[in-house]
Formats: C-alpha cells, structure tokens, sequence
C-alpha cells in the first residue's frame, strides 16, 4: 500500500507539474464547486434574513446538513474509484490512482497565476489588480503595487499547502478518500468561509461549520508546510516562525505565509489586520521568483520524500 501511494502521488506530482488542470467538465473539483454553490443558494433561501445580533442555529444546522452530504458523496465516490483501482495489477493500480489524484493537486495552476500578476503589474498597477482579483477574496481596488505583490505571494504561500502539501498529506494518510475530502472542505471553505456578507449572502452562521472544518483538516498540514518553507529557504527559527504566524486571525494561514516572509526576508502585510516579518523590506520583482522558486524546492522535497518510499518497498520486497 505504501509503494502504491508514493508511486501514485509521485506521478500525480508529475502530472501536474507538466500539463496543468484537467478540463473543467471532468474536473472533480469543479463538480465540487457546483454542489456547494448549488446546495449555497439552497441554504440561503432556507435562512432567510436573520438578526444578527443573536446566534442563527438553524443557518448554522443547515450549511452543516449540506457540507456533510457533499463530504460523503465525495467520500464515498472516492473510496469506490481506489477500490476498482487497487483491484488491477500495480502498474495499472498506480497509473490510475495517479490520474484521479492529480485533479487534487494544483501548483502548475497556482504557479501560472501568481506569475500572471506579476507580469500584469509590468503592465500597469490597474493590470495587475485585476489579475490579483482571480488571485484573493478580498477587496484589490485600492492596493499599491506593493500590496498587490504582497497578496501575491501570500496566496502562493498559502495555497502551496492547500492546493498541494494538505491534499498529499491526507491522501498518505487515508488514500484518495483523504485527499478527495479535503479538497471538498478546502473549496467549501473558500465559497462558504466567511465571517459575514459575501458577494450578497451572509455566510456569518451558514458557512461557520464549513470554515471550522478546514481549520481541522488544515492544521497539521499548514505547520508542515511552514517547515517544508522553512527547509526550502535553508533553515529558519522555529520560536520567529511561530510568533509570526500567530499575527494572523487564522489559526492556519499564518505559518505558510510567516514561513514565506522569513524566507525571503520580506514583509507581508495586510492593512489593519497583520503585519508578518514587520522588519522585512517591502517585496521586488525579483522577489515573486524567489517565492515560486522556494516554492518549488517544496515540490522537489516532496518528490524526494516520494521517491524513498518507492526504493524503501521496493527493497523489503526483494530482501
């Protein structure tokens, strides 16, 4: 099982890398964007306008009711693909767990947009808000250039863990089920996560399950991701790293992102709400290369991890 999972995971690794995202018709994530935004107006409708000075359980009882049905479909559907999977000889085993596997990965993506922001900047500041916007949630219609770049390199460091380190983590743990379930509560926490009004709709109790459910899934992999940072950028205090990543409100996000910061010896800020690596210089062009390329030793120490699993199975079994 071991061998199968690292051989997997190196060639979904691969595959990503090389050619990017499947179509958007077979894209299992986008199947699962379209459950949650249809199960979203669902639950909208059903809460109506709340008080919002008291709690709105019912908000809250129904995005949980619709996150936990489209958990266990994406589950289920999962476990049953792994089974017909593993029931073929290992090559074939390992080709296609790769291919279902890949679909949860997303850093030839992530990598491409950060890029595209930076050359939109070259461009124009107005340019690069806009590609920024495909980028982040929040409001870009005021960022200074370094702002922009800023956001930028924040979204690859936190995305690093969501799109790439987490999915991995939880599919060595529970096998495409594991990576499958996180990348449905990773982009339900994305289009429901929300403190209060978004894009019309009110996400403050309807969302809070989903968002809470990331925060569990996420913890141990942010950490790791800020380690794997860490290690890529040739080693950082573990004490700064952590004080850093307790600025942010989320429990999460912070340790990839402070990790990021201290790497590259920038400061990361977003006005009113944290300032990471505060003493850092303000963020160059030259610096969103180097965060793609820290970003990209990740990658490459994954391989590595991958790899050793392989050749490790590989000799137990021809001892």
């Amino acid at each position: 099982m071991v061998g199968l999972y690292a051989a997997a995971a190196l060639l979904a690794l691969a595959l990503d890398y090389f050619l990017g995202e499947p179509p958007a018709w077979a894209h299992p994530v986008v199947g699962m964007g379209r459950y949650l935004a249809w199960s979203g107006r669902g639950v909208q409708r059903c809460t109506g306008q709340p008080d919002r000075a008291s709690a709105d359980w019912r908000a809250f009882w129904l995005g949980a009711l619709a996150w936990c049905a489209g958990a266990l479909a994406v589950g289920l559907l999962a476990l049953l693909v792994q089974s017909l999977v593993q029931a073929g000889p290992f090559w074939l085993a390992v080709l296609l767990l790769g291919l279902a596997l890949k679909p949860m990965l997303a850093w030839h993506m992530l990598r491409d947009e950060v890029l595209a922001v930076e050359r939109a900047l070259g461009q124009s500041l107005h340019a690069g808000r806009e590609r920024l916007a495909w980028l982040v949630s929040r409001d870009v219609s005021t960022l200074s250039e370094t702002q922009v770049r800023e956001s930028a390199i924040e979204s690859l460091a936190e995305n690093l863990n969501d799109s790439v380190v987490a999915p991995l983590f939880w599919f060595a743990l529970l096998g495409l089920p594991g990576a499958a379930l996180y990348r449905f509560a990773n982009t339900a926490d994305a289009m429901w996560g929300y403190p209060g009004v978004y894009r019309g709709q009110d996400w403050a109790w309807a969302g809070k399950w989903a968002a809470r459910a990331d925060d569990v899934l996420s913890w141990l992999p942010a950490r790791l991701t800020a380690l794997l940072l860490a290690l890529a950028g040739g080693g950082l205090s573990l004490a700064v790293l952590r004080r850093e990543a307790a600025q942010t409100p989320s429990p999460n996000s912070g340790w990839p992102m402070a990790a990021m910061a201290l790497a590259l010896g920038v400061g990361l800020r977003k006005p009113g709400v944290y300032a990471l690596n505060p003493a850092g210089r303000a963020p160059r062009e030259q610096d969103t290369r180097r965060a793609l390329h820290c970003a990209g030793k990740v990658l490459a120490i994954l391989s590595l991890i991958a790899f050793a699993a392989i050749v490790f199975v590989a000799n137990e079994v021809w001892a």
